[in-house]
């Protein structure tokens, strides 16, 4: 299968990248980036501008999209551009793909996505969920993580002491509160892309652990 991974250098996007590029079922890997990647046979990463996303790429014609893009309220600095890099740029991603005929979208949201939410992170997640949904994809799988164990490149203070607790306490939490390794969440989204089951699934935290 020829595979798109839209978010492919962070923290799950680079697990998907790994696991897509050395699994026999994917035959090429689209991984769009900022910036170079390591070369590898069945890759190709064309550099992109995510603010002017190149609408004619055969590249968007794929038989699944990944998309792992994501950030924080603290590295974006803002509101407008947290919402550009959660909502817009997935948004965009997907639309090109639909329209390219890719027939299959797996989402990395968020535990607690929900449109109507009065917390602005959510309120964004669960509106990217809302207008994925409409966007007339066969199979939409959307993945809702809670906190995300793994090495990430930056420092996070928040996450870095909330996983030092609930590594601690793990054995003692329900399974929606576990840490849900970024490797494990990885997987899960590329079985979804590969299997691309009919219609919308959600898969929440309690199954990822």
């Amino acid at each position: 299968m020829k595979l798109l991974v839209i978010g492919s250098t962070g923290l799950v996007g680079s697990h998907v990248l790994g696991q897509a590029l050395a699994d026999p079922r994917v035959t090429q890997v689209i991984a769009p980036a900022r910036r170079p990647l390591p070369s590898h046979p069945k890759l190709l990463a064309p550099l992109v501008d995510f603010n002017n996303l190149p609408p004619d790429a055969e590249w968007w014609g794929a038989d699944a999209v990944i998309c792992a893009l994501g950030t924080t309220m603290r590295a974006a600095g803002s509101q407008s551009a947290f919402r550009k890099v959660d909502y817009d740029y997935p948004l965009a991603a997907a639309k090109l793909a639909r329209q390219h005929g890719t027939p299959t979208y797996v989402l990395n949201s968020a535990i607690g996505a929900e449109a109507s939410s009065r917390f602005f992170y959510n309120r964004v997640k669960g509106e990217l969920e809302q207008a994925l949904a409409a966007s007339g994809f066969a199979s939409l799988t959307i993945v809702r993580p809670g906190l995300i164990g793994g090495q990430r490149t930056e420092f996070r203070l928040g996450e870095r002491m909330a996983s030092l607790a609930l590594s601690t306490l793990g054995p003692l939490l329900p399974r929606a509160w576990r840490i849900n390794p970024a490797e494990q969440i990885a997987r899960v989204m590329l079985n979804a892309a590969i299997n691309a089951p009919s219609g919308l699934h959600v898969i929440k935290s309690d199954q990822l652990v």
